[in-house]
């Protein structure tokens, strides 16, 4: 139903339009021949703020109050800055800037992914043992949107700082992990949200009660008001030019709005109705939708007790994605949620589900990397 690689797609209703065959001809990023098949859609605007900068006059734009606002003010800017510094010395390779621009984009995604895997290991180590750290790891790698942790996209690189951040957390790393989730905030707005096991970490520590007028206490106390700050890191560029142009282009242009009841109850409603639709595309991507969405909210809760810090952070990504637009990439940004892997290294140890689940999704991630890499909305 859904592996029909056929412009345009149907799957969403703004899909016929962005899929059809003449829309990217005028898109010098989308168009460039050099590891082509590793960028689409998002991946325009990364590769114009790191190759040009935000007010690039070549990047797709949006009209907002009656004039042509760039749409690269919808996205943070750490990732886009990271391709920047690793394409510099790639310029000996003698590429176009925007070659050279995506070749560092892919690297810095693959080593993001390679440092998320390295933190799921850790993370999973004590309970599963070698064995299963590297079966969380892999099904990080062979999750049905595992692909995008090697395109021009954020996955990568958050799920390395943000999984590297609970790693670092979980050993009582404190300012390793402060500063991985500042950067992690930096590149996706729910960065943040690793407040929430920051503190449940430092509450559960039990180093708040030594707390007093010692050099120690005056430690606790400094390390208390650090952990908020990824919260800080949000409000500073939230307030700041590119926060506000951000705000203004995700609610103008794409619709986002954050824990909007509204959106939540008639885009989900809409999508639950297209399964029994007669677009079958529509259907079918709609369920991986559902799916992942489902499958993610259970892995938390089985999560909880063991690893509450890493639940109660995958469950906020979770709900808060669903809550800020109508269902569209909710089986992308599951991937961002560790819990999702550490539940199935756990279940991975029976070897009927662990060569099931390989299966099953290897080939659903194969499907879903030939319609990205073939310009068909993926996610």
């Amino acid at each position: 139903m859904r592996f029909q690689v056929k412009h345009p797609d149907y799957a969403l209703e703004w899909t016929p339009i962005d899929t059809a065959s003449s829309y990217n001809r005028d898109k010098p990023y989308l168009n460039e021949p050099f590891m082509n098949q590793q960028v689409a859609f998002d991946s325009e605007y990364y590769l114009s703020i790191a190759t040009v900068g935000y007010a690039d006059p070549e990047v797709s734009t949006g009209e907002i109050n009656g004039e042509q606002v760039p749409l690269n003010y919808a996205f943070l800017p750490f990732y886009p800055f990271l391709i920047r510094l690793f394409a510099f010395p790639l310029r000996i390779l003698n590429l176009s800037p925007i070659a050279t621009s995506t070749l560092a984009g892919v690297i810095v995604s693959a080593l993001g992914a390679l440092a998320g895997m390295i933190a799921l290991f850790d993370l999973a180590l004590e309970e599963l043992g070698e064995e299963g750290g590297l079966r969380a790891a892999f099904y990080l790698l062979i999750f049905p949107t595992g692909f995008f942790l090697a395109m021009v996209y954020t996955e990568g690189l958050f799920v390395g700082l943000a999984f590297g951040c609970l790693a670092l957390m979980q050993r009582k790393q404190w300012l390793w992990a402060i500063l991985l989730s500042v950067l992690a905030t930096l590149t996706r707005a729910v960065g943040v949200l690793l407040v929430i096991p920051l503190v449940i970490t430092f509450a559960r520590s039990g180093q708040w009660r030594q707390a007093g007028f010692s050099r120690s206490g005056v430690k606790l106390l400094a390390l208390a008001i650090l952990i908020f700050a990824p919260l800080l890191a949000y409000l500073l560029w939230r307030f700041s030019y590119l926060g506000q142009m951000f705000q203004l282009v995700e609610v103008n242009f794409f619709g986002r709005h954050f824990l909007d009841p509204g959106t939540l109850l008639s885009g989900w409603g809409r999508a639950l109705l297209s399964i029994i639709g007669k677009n079958h595309q529509a259907a079918a991507y709609n369920m991986l939708e559902f799916s992942a969405t489902l499958f993610g909210i259970l892995a938390c809760i089985f999560c909880f007790r063991r690893y509450p810090e890493v639940a109660s952070f995958s469950l906020a990504v979770i709900l808060i994605s669903m809550m800020s637009v109508y269902p569209q990439g909710m089986h992308r940004y599951v991937l961002t949620a560790p819990a999702v892997f550490l539940f199935l290294g756990r279940l991975g140890k029976n070897l009927a589900f662990d060569r099931s689940w390989a299966t099953f999704s290897t080939l659903l991630m194969g499907a879903m990397a030939l319609l990205y890499a073939a310009d068909m909305w993926a996610g």
